[in-house]
């Protein structure tokens, strides 16, 4: 009886711990969305006063009347999709042949992978940027996506993963006549699903919210991301108009959200099957 509520008082106390960390998490994005909803004579006049005196949505609307958000928007969808699924798509066969396959170099190979991963994409970017300009490239779709489609942390974590899968599954697809691309991407991409939501969920949010990339390679409208636009409300000599800014960063935060919660139950899968 006295272990049993001495357990009850552990999972309440833990229940709590977990409430305080998710309220510290979800306040900055609450204190966002609540500034977007008053004006700009409420923010000067009580800056840290967190409610607004009514709900005012006249920011979403300038939003919407400066910048051509539905092209940025689409522009921004368009171009994390495609670089998720590049990534996936070669992740998969070359964490097989780490994984499954025995060559000579094999170790060698992940230790090179493993090291692309402390080198910071600002490095690479004065040749990559040549490259495409040569080629191009600069000022369209492909120079945001192309130069991304590999990814050194998406092949570590899909070789990881398919460490777990037992040789004897692949030998008997071997023997039924699947072909190494079927064995890849009908047989062990489904039995490591939760490891490849994981990493689109990765990818999405970090290429989404990318700055520094479409900012040099993109000039006109046709092409540029949403956090561009979001950098275009902050005016120049007026001061900043903090509800306008903060109702685009709404308005650029909803698809991650909606991404991370369509991802989250394969998240919490792979996380349960680690422990």
């Amino acid at each position: 009886m006295i272990a049993e509520e001495g357990a009850g008082i552990r999972a309440a106390i833990s229940r709590a711990a977990l409430v305080v960390v998710a309220a510290i998490w979800l306040g900055p994005y609450a204190w966002m969305t609540l500034t977007s909803l008053k004006t700009l004579p409420e923010i000067v006049r009580a800056p840290a006063y967190p409610l607004p005196s009514s709900l005012q949505f006249g920011a979403y609307r300038e939003v919407f009347a400066t910048v051509p958000v539905g092209r940025y928007f689409l522009n921004t969808i368009l171009m994390a999709v495609a670089i998720a699924l590049l990534q996936i798509t070669l992740a998969l066969p070359a964490g097989y042949a780490l994984a499954k396959l025995r060559f000579a170099g094999r170790g060698r190979a992940f230790a090179l992978i493993l090291a692309c991963l402390l080198v910071p994409a600002q490095v690479t970017f004065v040749p990559v940027f040549m490259l495409l300009g040569k080629v191009g490239l600069v000022n369209t779709f492909a120079a945001l996506v192309l130069p991304f489609g590999v990814s050194a942390l998406g092949t570590f974590l899909v070789r990881q993963a398919l460490l777990s899968v037992p040789d004897e599954v692949i030998e008997a697809a071997r023997m039924d006549g699947a072909s190494e691309l079927r064995i890849i991407y009908g047989l062990l991409a489904p039995m490591i699903r939760p490891t490849l939501a994981a990493l689109f969920l990765f990818s999405f949010v970090f290429h989404y919210n990318d700055y520094f990339w479409p900012l040099v390679m993109t000039t006109d409208d046709s092409v540029r991301t949403l956090p561009l636009a979001v950098a275009l409300l902050r005016e120049q000599g007026t001061g900043v108009r903090w509800h306008i800014v903060m109702a685009g960063n709404v308005i650029l935060s909803l698809p991650v959200l909606a991404v991370f919660a369509a991802a989250q139950r394969q998240i919490l899968r792979a996380v349960t099957a680690r422990v």
